[in-house]
């Protein structure tokens, strides 16, 4: 076991571990750290507790002192830099016409390099721009390019439930979501209802899922053949949150009958896909949504985060 803090630079974030020492750093202190970046400022969202060593990334860093008011300031000078950096960087794109979009501006806190986050259809040439950047600030430059989920969790906004975004509020990292999980939701595949404002598959289509599998296993699917109190029959369609199945017995098929999953013995189950939709008119049956669908992602955009160690 090894004594560590987690200490978080953003808002919302990745939180890394870092060896305390002999410094008695409470819950929402500032700390000042070690990292492969050089010095950074952040907060203590966890006080020291031990954590197993396979979950420490070596070397574990160490948390260098709390922060001073001296530090505070040079965050504050700090913030105030960025603001007239965001707005010279995004002259600069406009003069070499660079089909790049500006997110966001982070100095480092010893003030020795400024990463420029941007997003782009595809890979930029940005060499020049580099080279006036630095024209202009004297220090270190780096561009990092992110993905659309990373660019919404930056600047935050509001999602099609009225609440503010979920990555920008308490997600540490994005989750794998695919369109199955939509599917097995029994949820509209028409993209504008399940997709977030960044253009991917929402991310609470995660939430849920787990209690989903869990309702499936434990529940016939349409075309299973069950036993009910009244005789054999055939499932129709399935509740699944309510648990209730309409089924057509085999004794009177023109009459359908609502029974609960408890109710019934399983003797065959249906197919493992949902009963397929008659098509809408004019449309062919098996047609995919509509091209703008999002793609699945297999997992979270790379986010331009500090090293492990960090």
């Amino acid at each position: 076991m090894v004594k560590v803090i987690s200490v978080r630079f953003k808002r919302v974030g990745k939180a890394y571990y870092f060896d305390p020492g002999e410094l008695d750093i409470p819950k929402g202190g500032q700390v000042v750290v070690e990292t492969s970046y050089g010095l950074e400022m952040g907060t203590c969202i966890q006080p020291p507790h031990e954590v197993d060593d396979e979950k420490i990334v070596s070397p574990l860093r160490r948390a260098l002192r709390l922060a001073t008011p001296e530090d505070r300031t040079v965050a504050t000078q700090n913030a105030e830099k960025e603001r007239r950096a965001m707005t010279v960087c995004a002259k600069k794109i406009a003069e070499h016409k660079l089909e790049m979009k500006l997110v966001d501006v982070e100095y480092t806190f010893d003030g020795s390099k400024i990463i420029f986050y941007f997003t782009a259809d595809g890979r930029v040439d940005f060499r020049e721009l580099v080279k006036d950047l630095a024209g202009v600030f004297h220090m270190r430059i780096e561009l990092r390019q992110i993905g659309v989920r990373d660019e919404a969790k930056m600047l935050g906004g509001l999602g099609i439930c009225g609440k503010p975004f979920c990555c920008a509020t308490f997600l540490d990292e994005f989750q794998p979501v695919s369109i199955k999980m939509a599917k097995e939701q029994s949820l509209s595949l028409n993209p504008v209802k399940i997709s977030g404002t960044c253009g991917r598959l929402m991310c609470c289509l995660k939430y849920e899922q787990a209690a989903y599998e869990d309702l499936l296993r434990t529940t016939p699917r349409v075309d299973a053949q069950v036993q009910t109190p009244e005789g054999i029959g055939t499932v129709t369609d399935v509740s699944l949150l309510r648990g209730n199945l309409k089924v057509r017995l085999d004794d009177a098929p023109d009459t359908l009958k609502v029974f609960h999953k408890g109710d019934v013995c399983m003797l065959k189950n249906g197919a493992n896909k949902p009963k397929r939709r008659a098509p809408a008119r004019g449309g062919s049956e098996g047609k995919p949504p509509s091209a703008g669908r999002p793609s699945t992602p297999s997992g979270p955009s790379a986010p331009a985060a500090p090293p492990d160690t960090k």
